[in-house]
């Protein structure tokens, strides 16, 4: 395979805007020098306690499927009220996904979980070097032992197009027919809050969603010579909902989880391409290379402050008590704020900062990329000489960002 991998790296600013490149760059593939996916040292969450897990040392409850993925998700702390449905035979397992048996979905900002009624359970752990790492295992009966397995199919998906080639969150929004398959597909190789509502949530349920209904969410179609028919599809008609830790599929988990994967897939592939410039440099970026991380790095900061985010529904939205709970349970505060502070009326937060710039892929930013990232978000904050391109954010909310980050970070440069 040539170590020089032409990858372009989708990011989407707004729906037709420019790519944030003014060319399409090359880095190594994921699985090459210098990033050697499959051999380097794995230090994201599940993996560090995945031994532990397989031996029996971490009790588990195995008296039912159920029992058993609440007890994995208390183990991982993953809120079960983070839980999502979908219905869309976008899976390994898709043999097993139908209306009638959903895979659920639950995630915190740095570990992800499947799992299908009668199938096998499916992690994605955040590596801060690597991106997703991917494993799979049966849901064990009685005694029987844990083996746990690291996914390689996965990366057919996780690694491909809709990722920008590098190990990250793959979200998908189809039609699905009645008997399977999709006859229609949106948002392909994007990923993000910048998306628009009406192309999300297809193949997916969607609870709490009240009035808004201008979305792809709880159908099936059918193909007709009159053209594209919906077929409604309730969440729990078809399908026993005691079979899930949760009786939701909420708004506002699946608004987070796109936001999230945005950013993952966003900061992995920085740092895929700042490790490669680097490598190739030997340590000194070229003048191209250097423009290049540059040009990354703005594009990260517009995304990490909300630039071109969705509008949400008219009338804003609630989101599941228990979820939110749970969600704010891990705010970090200065001064009473936090990033996780909602807003739900127009936007999903006050504070305008993603929070996931706590999470370990941003952790995991090569300092030459971090640098680049904090001196954009500085001079994207300023109030002083204020940024054209950040207008959108008034002068009190850019201070109350900055006050959130400086309380917070403890790796932001002296001078910020």
């Amino acid at each position: 395979m040539n170590l020089r991998t032409p990858i372009l790296l989708a990011v989407l600013l707004a729906a037709g805007a420019a790519s944030a490149e003014t060319a399409a760059p090359s880095y190594d593939a994921f699985d090459q020098p210098p990033h050697n996916y499959w051999q380097r040292p794995l230090k994201d969450r599940f993996s560090l306690l995945k031994d532990a897990f397989e031996s029996g040392k971490l009790p588990m409850d195995r008296t039912s499927e159920r029992t058993f993925v609440t007890s994995l998700l208390r183990l991982l702390a993953i809120p079960a009220s983070s839980q999502m449905w979908v219905f869309s035979t976008t899976s390994l397992q898709l043999s097993l996904i139908s209306p009638r048996n959903p895979r659920a979905l639950y995630f915190t900002d740095d570990v992800y979980l499947g799992y299908i009624p009668g199938g096998r359970i499916e992690i994605v752990s955040l590596d801060p070097e690597l991106g997703g790492i991917y494993y799979i295992f049966d849901i064990p009966r009685g005694a029987q032992p844990i083996h746990v397995e690291r996914a390689t199919r996965c990366m057919n998906c996780h690694a491909g197009e809709d990722t920008g080639h590098v190990p990250g969150i793959d979200l998908k929004s189809v039609v699905p027919g009645p008997r399977g398959g999709s006859l229609n597909a949106f948002r392909q190789e994007q990923t993000g809050h910048q998306i628009p509502l009406e192309q999300r949530f297809g193949g997916w349920h969607v609870t709490g969603a009240g009035d808004f209904t201008n979305h792809w969410g709880n159908l099936i179609g059918n193909s007709t010579p009159q053209g594209l028919v919906k077929i409604p599809v309730s969440p729990g008609t078809a399908f026993d909902m005691g079979k899930y830790p949760a009786t939701t599929s909420d708004l506002l988990p699946l608004l987070l989880m796109e936001h999230q994967a945005g950013f993952v897939n966003r900061a992995v592939g920085a740092t895929y391409r700042a490790r490669t410039h680097l490598a190739t440099d030997a340590g000194r970026l070229t003048p191209a290379h250097a423009q290049e991380l540059d040009e990354q790095a703005d594009a990260l900061v517009r995304y990490t402050l909300f630039a071109d985010e969705a509008k949400l529904p008219p009338g804003g939205v609630e989101g599941d008590a228990t979820f939110k709970a749970d969600f704010l349970r891990s705010r970090r505060a200065v001064g009473g704020a936090a990033l996780k502070d909602f807003d739900l009326r127009t936007r999903l937060f006050k504070h305008r900062c993603s929070y996931m710039i706590y999470s370990p892929v941003f952790a995991g930013l090569p300092p030459a990329m971090k640098q680049r990232v904090y001196a954009r978000l500085g001079e994207a904050l300023s109030v002083t000489k204020p940024d054209a391109k950040f207008a959108y954010l008034a002068a009190d909310e850019k201070q109350s960002i900055r006050a959130i980050l400086k309380g917070t970070l403890k790796d932001l440069p002296s001078a910020w």
